[in-house]
């Protein structure tokens, strides 16, 4: 029995060492999976867009400013001149979050009356808002206690009853913070990319492991038809994975989508050329299924912790989020987002439209290109 075993595991080990891309996969990939973690893997939410909406425009209102924008968790973005323009500038998530300081709010503190701003948040991403829901009301108490200080100071009091700075916290798209509300949409990109890059990748390599390719290659096909009659069932069926998951999110996790469906179904087959682009350039590298399906969980890992699906971009180093531009689905993940929870159109998230069109032309001009190479 044990010679039997030992020549068992002799030949595996042998049939390992024959695939060495597999055998490399199997060492790198641990690697990054922990460069990745201990990284990204964070809900430590630093450096958070806050645009101003200064009405008053006096030494007061500007104090209540430099204590937002010296604490660590808040970078002033940019000010703005009105309302409109402060929630234009979330729904493109220019900002994350809204300071609103109403005229007389100086006059007020100075006649020793007490007064109210308003912050606004983002809540479409729970971890980020929550974040900056308590930041905000302590930078806020904080402020108010000072004042508050100074007047009894003056006075030559000790007690007070009220403090002179009221914040009123107010969140937008998502009000209950409720995490399934930023997940499950995100579930679109996350299941479309895996989906699609494995199946357009395997179904291929099978194809060349059971020798039918060459069968395809000596019918009257074109090279492009080839192409477009692989790749066309797994369009269809990543269709379908999105109206499922979107009938799930709906009827399970009570998901509004309060923007225009059909919008997110163009702008999600743009996604799609960029997936099934990667699948068809994953076919011509990898010599067997598990190969291919390795390497499209490579692949797939730095989309998930650099594209913002589970931890903030915002919390993570400058360095890696540099990297996240590189990722598609970063930009895909911002463009569903936006459409079900803001309910925002295209002028919104033309941005990143512009972006994930870009990448899909590069990422299938050089599947097709070298997909041919290998056909010849």
């Amino acid at each position: 029995m044990w010679n039997r075993l030992s020549s068992l595991i002799r030949k595996e080990f042998i049939q390992i060492t024959r695939d060495p891309r597999t055998l490399a996969m199997t060492f790198i990939m641990p690697v990054v999976m922990m460069f990745l973690l201990g990284y990204a893997a964070t809900n430590d939410v630093r450096n958070i867009a806050l645009v101003v909406l200064d009405q008053d425009q006096t030494p007061a209102s500007r104090r209540l400013i430099d204590a937002y924008r010296v604490a660590d968790y808040f970078v002033i973005a940019q000010p703005v001149g009105s309302e409109e323009e402060l929630r234009d500038l979330i729904d493109r998530n220019a900002a994350r979050a809204g300071l609103i300081i109403p005229p007389g709010y100086g006059r007020a503190l100075a006649g020793g009356r007490n007064t109210q701003v308003a912050f606004v948040l983002d809540g479409s991403d729970p971890t980020v808002a929550s974040t900056a829901l308590a930041a905000a009301q302590l930078i806020g108490q904080a402020q108010a206690t000072q004042i508050m200080v100074e007047r009894l100071e003056a006075r030559g009091q000790t007690v007070t009853t009220a403090q002179p700075i009221d914040v009123r916290t107010m969140v937008w798209f998502n009000p209950g913070l409720v995490s399934s509300y930023y997940m499950v949409p995100a579930m679109i990109g996350i299941i479309l990319q895996y989906l699609t890059t494995m199946l357009t990748a395997t179904s291929i390599v099978r194809e060349r492991e059971r020798g039918t390719i060459e069968q395809l290659i000596v019918t009257p096909l074109r090279s492009w038809e080839l192409i477009v009659g692989k790749l066309t069932p797994y369009v269809l069926i990543a269709f379908l994975n999105t109206i499922e998951v979107l009938t799930i999110g709906v009827v399970l996790f009570s998901v509004p989508i309060n923007g225009d469906l059909m919008l997110l179904l163009v702008l999600t087959a743009l996604f799609l050329v960029t997936t099934l682009g990667i699948g068809l350039l994953i076919s011509t590298i990898a010599n067997t299924q598990q190969e291919a399906m390795l390497t499209t969980m490579f692949t797939l890992l730095p989309s998930i912790f650099l594209s913002g699906f589970f931890f903030p971009l915002a919390a993570m180093p400058v360095w890696l989020q540099v990297v996240s531009y590189v990722i598609p689905l970063r930009y895909f993940l911002i463009i569903v987002r936006g459409i079900v929870l803001k309910g925002v159109g295209l002028p919104a998230v033309w941005p990143e439209v512009v972006a994930l069109s870009i990448f899909a032309f590069i990422v299938m001009s050089a599947a097709v290109r070298r997909f041919r190479k290998s056909l010849d």
